[in-house]
């Protein structure tokens, strides 16, 4: 367990299309983090009748948490450090090891991608667009603290364009971008699988519970990670663990 740091809170991007995802998600993180964690999804309608979330509906929205993410530190109300993360992700070791070391003069972490998608269309169907930065706002881990994170107020993610959010726009430097090393958000399908598994793999073209998918790399590890969240299901109860 770490014990030096504070920070428990983990966003998770919600969309209901894919609400296992979501459950393996959130099931990997507790599981490799002896459930110390507070693992919180992000919901677009629940935002919306708190009247934080007042954006148009955008149909052409890959997910329903393509801006909503950027709500995490004024939600997570505090200073320390706090992550988000897509929903399309599965955890095979401790995230609490990421907060070792961060620099507390960066606004922002993440993985710093460098890549041009391999597949014209992901998941449901939907296009693949490809713009600067891409899948950099797929996991972040926001410093609370920072001015230009506390920048991020819901007027500013209603208004600002999309563009400006996910390219880290509200970063006035660059330098204030910390990178983390590649496997903490490993994109499945776009990089050569590796001789260790990754930390963190994410789905990003689409992941086993879709029916095409099934033959993805590390197809195995989240099927058997389903199975063990559909077991502590069963054994919670039918509605302990969705609605937690």
């Amino acid at each position: 367990m770490n014990s030096v740091h504070p920070v428990t809170k983990i966003f998770i991007g919600y969309d209901s299309r894919e609400d296992i995802a979501w459950q393996v998600a959130r099931h990997s993180l507790l599981r490799h983090a002896d459930n110390d964690l507070i693992v919180i999804p992000l919901r677009q309608d629940v935002l919306r009748e708190l009247g934080l979330y007042t954006r148009p509906f955008d149909v052409n929205s890959s997910t329903e948490f393509s801006l909503t993410r950027f709500l995490t530190p004024f939600l997570a109300a505090n200073d320390g450090w706090v992550v988000f993360s897509d929903c399309d992700f599965l955890y095979t070791s401790d995230i609490r090891k990421i907060f070792d070391g961060l620099d507390p003069e960066k606004a922002v972490y993440c993985v710093q991608h460098d890549y041009v998608p391999t597949h014209a269309v992901k998941m449901d169907g939907k296009l693949q667009t490809t713009y600067p930065r891409k899948n950099w706002s797929s996991f972040m881990i926001f410093n609370c603290s920072h001015p230009d994170v506390k920048g991020l107020t819901p007027e500013v993610v209603n208004n600002a364009t999309p563009a400006f959010l996910h390219r880290f726009e509200w970063v006035k430097d660059d330098a204030a971008i910390g990178a983390l090393e590649l496997d903490w958000n490993f994109l499945e399908g776009e990089y050569p699988k590796p001789d260790k598994t990754p930390r963190v793999i994410h789905y990003t073209n689409g992941g086993p519970w879709f029916d095409e998918w099934q033959d993805c790399d590390y197809a195995d590890l989240w099927l058997k990670e389903r199975n063990l969240y559909l077991k502590s299901a069963a054994n919670s109860g039918p509605d302990k663990l969705a609605a937690e």
